[in-house]
């Protein structure tokens, strides 16, 4: 993850560089070798797909392409304030590495899980939630759009939302491999612990504004970002209201910045006929650059 882009921009490299140093462990090796076991560790991977996604954006930055506003899903938030000048590098890579640790132990494993719900419009998904709960936690988590909602609570209530989901015409529902139930009130140990770490990270009013996950409202000012990166914790991802408004607002490109494609898929499906790529990897870029836009 992110190799290729090291090997060959220089500013990416640095980028793994300066994780590697802030975190005092060689996150640049886990990235380019593994293991992946290792990798999937949440308190690893938060910081390494952090990481990737930066130096993919250091990447752009110096071939002349800034963006005009941005926004990231769930933890790509941070590198979304990271490219909108709010929060520095060095302390985004450190805070997502406590993020990730934070709320892997705040449910014990096994006890938590995320699955998503395919074909079904919001407000059956939140009364599926009601309806499965019985005294546990399941909760829409990431409102994705394009008929993708995943929900994130107690094993038992997620299982048993999945097998109501069927009963009431889902097209699908799938368990998803994930370490914790992200976006849900069993974080709130998590968000708790965070905000400690947050009130000592130093913010910068916005060089572009970003759309926050909280509200999928446009946020400029260093005063907002905290209270927004700790409700983030427990309160779903609203990602496809964030997509329509910054359409609404003006936005005709879109360029996921980082490893994988999925935003940009739901991207297309949210605003039909949007312009989207993803740029991850050297070919990417070099896309980009053949197509006039970098």
């Amino acid at each position: 993850m992110g190799k290729e882009l090291a090997e060959n921009y220089p500013e990416a490299a640095r980028v793994f560089e300066a994780a590697d140093e802030a975190l005092g462990f060689p996150l640049s090796a886990l990235c380019f070798e593994g293991p992946e076991e290792e990798l999937k560790l949440t308190e690893n991977t938060q910081p390494a797909i952090l990481t990737a996604s930066v130096a993919a954006c250091a990447v752009l930055t110096a071939s002349g392409l800034k963006p005009s506003v941005v926004a990231g899903h769930s933890l790509g938030e941070y590198s979304a304030l990271v490219a909108a000048g709010a929060l520095d590098f060095v302390d985004a890579v450190k805070l997502v590495r406590k993020r990730g640790r934070y709320m892997q132990e705040a449910v014990p494993r096994g006890e938590g899980a995320m699955a998503a719900i395919l074909g079904m419009p919001r407000d059956a998904v939140e009364e599926l939630c009601r309806d499965s709960a019985q005294g546990l936690v399941v909760q829409a988590a990431n409102l994705n759009g394009a008929g993708q909602i995943v929900i994130a609570g107690h094993t038992e209530a997620v299982e048993r939302a999945c097998g109501l989901a069927k009963e009431r015409g889902a097209r699908r529902a799938v368990s998803l491999p994930v370490s914790a139930p992200f976006h849900c009130s069993l974080m709130e140990p998590a968000a708790l612990r965070l905000d400690a770490d947050l009130a000592e990270t130093p913010f910068f009013d916005f060089e572009t504004p970003l759309y926050a996950n909280v509200d999928a409202r446009p946020i400029s000012e260093a005063t907002l970002v905290r209270e927004a990166l700790s409700r983030q914790v427990t309160a779903p991802v609203r990602w496809q209201e964030i997509i329509e408004n910054m359409a609404r607002d003006g936005v005709e490109r879109f360029i996921e910045v980082g490893p994988g494609r999925v935003l940009t898929g739901l991207v297309k499906k949210i605003v039909k006929g949007a312009d989207a790529a993803s740029v991850g990897a050297p070919q990417a870029v070099q896309q980009l650059v053949e197509a006039g836009v970098v």
